[in-house]
């Protein structure tokens, strides 16, 4: 279990991280969203033990960043936006150094390696030179350069920074993965809608502060506590919309254009079921009835207003 405790950092009169709290289980994958600015780096570098806070402090199972560092480093691996990679090095090579650093070993140190290549599918590289390796490859490598030692948290800093839309998939899946592992996940990044799919907790931080904590849809049913149904008709959306407005949960209908109406919609999905049947039964020809649905993007474009520190 991690649990942040009203973690503070200030630079000379800047404060860049203000009070952040919130709980992680085993298995969460936590995605961290903010601005370029927001903290979202500061904050993740305390809970590595890279910095110190000003306040406030993080447990990772019993083991607390100010007094027991070293107890934490062995808990975590950590993957910043920006890593190193050396020449001349093969890729077993590079990950039997980690693993003689995290003291693994010696008789152990083939088995895990192959074991972690074959998590992030680098099997086929384990001879070739990390330089050789494309920048999804190196991101993966990497990867598996934090789990040698199977840390129970995983920090992940913009993983998916300048990968193609293929590399990102999979890195995707294989985050994905190691949530279903049991460790505990933390993503910073700026892809919302890909943070969507595999996340189950999110929070958004702007200049320091959190301004929201909580399971993906929670977060979106606090933005958008109605439902928002778009109906389309062949002809007379203004008469689809009286129709509307007389039928159970519907709060608010108006013919948008082009034989679209959009309904603010508060029932069940008995109520909207009910509802698509009326709208059938006098007459209208329906060819088009779906939810709109709300997003991180919507959620984040919502809460915070671009403000940096």
């Amino acid at each position: 279990m991690l649990e942040v405790k009203n973690l503070r950092k200030e630079y000379a009169g800047l404060t860049a991280v203000k009070g952040v709290s919130f709980n992680l289980q085993p298995g969460d994958i936590f995605g961290f969203i903010g601005s370029n600015g927001a903290g979202k780096t500061t904050t993740i570098r305390m809970i590595a033990t890279l910095l110190e806070p000003t306040a406030g402090t993080a447990v990772l199972n019993g083991a607390d960043i100010i007094r027991n560092p070293m107890d934490v480093r062995r808990m975590i691996g950590y993957m910043p936006d920006f890593f190193g990679l050396y020449d001349d090095v093969k890729v077993w090579e590079y990950l039997d150094f980690f693993a003689a650093i995290y003291q693994v070993p010696v008789r152990q140190r083939g088995e895990v390696i192959d074991n972690v290549l074959e998590l992030t599918d680098l099997t086929v590289k384990k001879n070739a030179f990390v330089q050789s390796l494309s920048r999804g490859m190196q991101q993966r490598l990497c990867l598996a350069r934090c789990l040698v030692h199977d840390p129970a948290l995983l920090l992940l800093d913009e993983p998916a920074s300048g990968l193609d839309p293929r590399a990102r998939a999979e890195l995707k899946e294989l985050i994905a993965e190691l949530g279903r592992m049991g460790k505990i996940v933390i993503v910073s990044s700026h892809i919302l809608p890909e943070l969507a799919d595999f996340c189950n907790t999110v929070g958004i931080i702007e200049r320091g502060e959190l301004l929201a904590f909580g399971p993906v849809n929670e977060i979106v049913r606090g933005i958008q506590p109605t439902r928002v149904l778009e109906v389309r008709v062949l002809s007379d959306a203004g008469g689809a919309a009286r129709i509307a407005l007389e039928r159970p949960g519907v709060s608010t209908a108006e013919a948008a254009g082009d034989g679209e109406v959009r309904i603010d919609f508060t029932g069940d999905n008995d109520d909207q079921a009910d509802l698509l049947k009326a709208l059938v039964d006098k007459g209208f020809r329906v060819v088009g009835f779906r939810e709109e649905q709300a997003d991180l993007e919507d959620v984040f474009l919502k809460l915070t207003t671009g403000a940096v520190n």
